[in-house]
C-alpha cells in the first residue's frame, strides 16, 4: 500500500512523456499545419452551406393527381355520333407545388408551382391545363394587422380569404364550388384582400383583383373585379353570402351573388351542402340578362373504409334556356397516408333537341407528399 502511490506518480510523467512521441511521430509540424488549414476550410464551408439552406419554418408540400376516364358523347337525332373521341379512354395529369415560410409566425409567404395536361377528354377532369412546363401560379403573402388579416399577390385568386359554407367535396368540375361560380372571384392578376374574424363564428372579407398588369392596376383600361364575402359558421352549420362585381368592358360589368349553407348532422346521416347563385350581365339583351347556378350535394364522411358523396346542379345557365343538370356520384377512400383513389360517375342532361344526354365515368388518383 505504501509503495502504490510511488509507483503511479512515476507512471504519470511517462505517460505524459508517450503521447507527446505519437504525436511528433506521425504528424511533423508541416503536416499538422497543413491538415489544420483543410480542416477550417471545411468548416467554413460548411458555414456557409448552413448560412444560405432553408430556414426553420420553410416547407414544401406536394401533389400529383391521375385523371383517367371516358364519356358518351351526343348523338345527332340520325343516331350519328357528334365526337370521334367517343367513348375513348383518356389520361391526364395534374402537378402542384407549394412553398411556404413565415417570418413573425404569423404571416406566411406562399408560392405556388403548378403543371399539368389535364385539357382534353373527359370535361370533369379538373387539374391544372399549363402544359408539362412548370409554371409560377401564383405568389402571395398574408399578414395581420391587429385583428384582420391582410393578403396581397400575384396571380392570386381575389376570394383567398373568403370563407364558403360548403363541405361537399366532389372531385369533378361542374360542381366542386357549390354553385358560387362567379361571385368568389378567381384568377386575378394583381390581388388585395382583406379579413376580420369577429369571433362567435361571424367573419367578412373583401377581394379586389385585376385582369392585367400591363396597363395599370384598377384603372379605367383594366377589366378588374371586387367582392365581399360575409359568413357564419357554427359547430355543426354554416351560412355565407357573396357578392361579386366583374367588369367586362369600360362600361359593363356583371354582377353576382351566391348564398351557401350547410348542416352537418350526428350519426349516421349525411351532410347537406346547398348553393344558388344569381348574376345580372351588364350589357346583354335584355332577354338573356341573367344567369343562374345551383347545386345540392350530400355527404358521408364514413362509408366503409371511405367516404361518399351525390350532387346535383346547373352551372351558369343564361335566362330563358333549359338548365343542363348534371348528377353525380363518388367514393373516396384512401390507400394509405400518402395516397387517395377517388371514382366519380356523372350523367349531364343535353338541352339540344336531339341529342343524347352525356355520361361519363372517371377515377382521380391522388398523392401527396
Amino acid at each position: 500500500m505504501l509503495v502504490a502511490p510511488a509507483t503511479i506518480g512515476l507512471l504519470a510523467p511517462m505517460s505524459a512523456t508517450a503521447n507527446e512521441v505519437t504525436i511528433s511521430d506521425f504528424a511533423p509540424a508541416e503536416e499538422l499545419a497543413i491538415t489544420n488549414s483543410r480542416v477550417d476550410g471545411l468548416e467554413a464551408r460548411m458555414n456557409n452551406i448552413e448560412a444560405g439552406s432553408f430556414s426553420e419554418t420553410t416547407t414544401a408540400s406536394f401533389g400529383v393527381d391521375f385523371y383517367l376516364g371516358a364519356q358518351d358523347d351526343e348523338e345527332s337525332a340520325s343516331g350519328a355520333e357528334t365526337d370521334a373521341s367517343d367513348d375513348a379512354l383518356t389520361f391526364g395529369y395534374s402537378l402542384g407545388i407549394g412553398l411556404n415560410t413565415s417570418f413573425t409566425g404569423e404571416d406566411s409567404l406562399d408560392i405556388t408551382l403548378d403543371a399539368g395536361n389535364s385539357t382534353e377528354g373527359v370535361a370533369e377532369f379538373d387539374g391544372n391545363t399549363n402544359g408539362d412546363a412548370l409554371t409560377v401560379d401564383g405568389v402571395s403573402y398574408t399578414f395581420p394587422v391587429g385583428e384582420a388579416t391582410f393578403i396581397v399577390g400575384d396571380s392570386t385568386d381575389g376570394s383567398a380569404l373568403f370563407t364558403t359554407a360548403c363541405v361537399y367535396g366532389g372531385p369533378g368540375n361542374l360542381l366542386d364550388d357549390c354553385a358560387n361560380v362567379n361571385a368568389g372571384i378567381t384568377g386575378g392578376a394583381a390581388t388585395l384582400g382583406a379579413s376580420y374574424d369577429f369571433g362567435n363564428g361571424f367573419t367578412a372579407a373583401t377581394g379586389f383583383q385585376t385582369g392585367s398588369e400591363v396597363t395599370g392596376m384598377f384603372t379605367d383600361e383594366t377589366l378588374d373585379a371586387y367582392a365581399f364575402n360575409a359568413a357564419y359558421i357554427a359547430d355543426t352549420y354554416g351560412v355565407s353570402l357573396t357578392y361579386g362585381i366583374v367588369e367586362t368592358s369600360s362600361i359593363n360589368e356583371d354582377k353576382f351573388t351566391a348564398l351557401n349553407a350547410y348542416y352537418t348532422p350526428e350519426g349516421y346521416f349525411p351532410s347537406i351542402s346547398v348553393g344558388y347563385e344569381a348574376g345580372d350581365i351588364g350589357g346583354a339583351d335584355a332577354s338573356v340578362d341573367e344567369k343562374t347556378s345551383f347545386m345540392v350535394g350530400l355527404s358521408w364522411d364514413e362509408v366503409g373504409p371511405g367516404t361518399a358523396g351525390v350532387a346535383v346542379g346547373h352551372s351558369n345557365t343564361i335566362e330563358g334556356t333549359d338548365e343542363a343538370y348534371q348528377y353525380e356520384a363518388y367514393y373516396s377512400y384512401d390507400i394509405n397516408d400518402g395516397m387517395t383513389i377517388t371514382p366519380l360517375i356523372f350523367t349531364k342532361d343535353n338541352v339540344t333537341s336531339g341529342l343524347d344526354d352525356t355520361t361519363g365515368v372517371m377515377v382521380k388518383t391522388s398523392f401527396s407528399f
